[in-house]
């Protein structure tokens, strides 16, 4: 039985958000203290100004691309409806042929959601590529979907890394896949930039989502990256800043933190990868022999050759309720994920776990831990010395009858 918990709680759940970094608190705070709308043309104004170009100059030097590239947005899921619902009105505009979206059923709901959106009040037509059991995407099926009249193609989208299970995509070869046909390609980094090498340049994509609480930045900023010879509709309508592409007040407070923690995060990423690589080995293989009915899923990138998300670990526990076994490590001060904060809560089964071809039960008895700048061996044992005890609490509890 488990005699203790762990005060103050252990984090482990940074796919979630992460702490801001001391550095992109410091620069926000110093920001937050300033006057000046920075579309202002007095002297607090141009200051602002000032503060929102050299933010964008170093986020985009981050995340390789031109600083006229960078379209500030709330986050990583307005940056998703902005480059959906851009690309889908603007190559509408241009053909009315072009209704079909290509993606994969493990997008993340911002993505997903807005697709059905457009199917069920734009006249998108929707084809789901399949991916394998680790969720990567079946390259053969979107070639040969991109290749069926690619002139009734309005866009195609694939996540970079998925946020539930972890696994990376090649996403420079699925463009290029996608633009020998003409296809603009968008993708969300949401949960790789800063864990994994991201270059939005070097990716092809036409349109590409960051967010910076991800990184240790804000939350409440994130950025649409999209490729200068790209046409997007915008969203929202006012003042047209943002190249007309998302109008609003910019924040460049959070902009400033949001630029700070980009280039810690990538300054650090090589290290960085290894050392939580590392601690989510260990992990996995502590969770595989305490729990040998556990598995996992995604792929294991043995090798560090960035297969996988370095801090994901994400574990079927059959016979287990995925909330039961989240509220019970809660319980014990462990805080980890069934899987999307973003749809916390809702009793059903991953969408993500049934498009790699899971059952509903399986969709359901699962735990995302995620690792992060603050994780430490210690959190790592934490873990291991209560995993084992509290899956059996778990599974005594059994499913919930009728649960969909």
């Amino acid at each position: 039985m488990i005699s203790s918990s762990f005060n103050p709680p252990i984090y482990l759940d940074h796919a979630a958000t992460t702490t801001m970094t001391p550095a992109a608190l410091e620069a926000m705070t110093r920001e937050l203290a300033t006057t000046g709308n920075p579309s202002s043309l007095h002297t607090s104004g141009r200051r602002g100004h000032r503060v929102m170009e050299e933010a964008r100059e170093r986020l985009a030097k981050a995340v390789g691309a031109h600083a006229t590239e960078i379209i500030f947005t709330s986050g990583g899921t307005e940056a998703d409806n902005l480059a959906l619902k851009g690309l889908y009105w603007t190559r509408q505009a241009e053909d009315t042929r072009r209704r079909r979206i290509l993606l994969t059923g493990i997008e993340h709901h911002a993505v997903l959601d807005t697709a059905e959106w457009l199917e069920a009040h734009e006249g998108a037509v929707l084809e789901v590529i399949p991916v394998d059991r680790d969720g990567r995407l079946d390259v053969d099926a979107f070639a040969t979907a991109v290749a069926h009249e690619p002139e009734t193609i309005a866009l195609a989208t694939l996540m970079w890394a998925n946020n539930e299970v972890g696994t990376v995509q090649d996403i420079a070869a699925v463009a290029r896949t996608a633009a020998e046909h003409g296809v603009p390609l968008h993708t969300d980094a949401v949960q790789a930039f800063g864990s994994v090498p991201v270059s939005f340049k070097d990716s092809g994509a036409a349109t590409m989502a960051i967010s910076a609480h991800k990184i240790g930045g804000p939350v409440g900023i994130g950025a649409l990256l999209v490729r200068r010879d790209v046409k997007l509709t915008p969203v929202q309508h006012g003042g047209g800043h943002e190249r007309s592409l998302r109008s609003g007040t910019l924040n460049a407070a959070a902009a400033t933190a949001f630029a700070v923690a980009a280039k810690e995060a990538v300054g650090h990423l090589e290290a960085e990868y290894e050392r939580i690589a590392s601690l989510r080995d260990t992990l996995i293989a502590g969770i595989e022999e305490r729990v040998p009915e556990a598995t996992l899923n995604g792929s294991r990138d043995a090798n560090h050759q960035g297969e996988r998300l370095p801090g994901n670990v994400h574990f079927t526990f059959p016979g287990c309720e995925g909330d039961t076994l989240l509220f019970l490590l809660d319980s014990v001060g462990l805080q980890t994920s069934t899987g999307s904060a973003c749809t916390a809560g809702v009793a059903r089964a991953s969408h993500v776990m049934v498009a790699m071809g899971r059952n509903d039960d399986d969709a359901r008895s699962v735990q995302r831990i995620t690792l992060g700048h603050t994780s430490s061996q210690e959190d790592v044992d934490a873990v291991l010395s209560v995993i084992a005890d509290v899956y059996q609490r778990s599974k005594a509890a059994g499913m919930a009858a009728g649960r969909k």
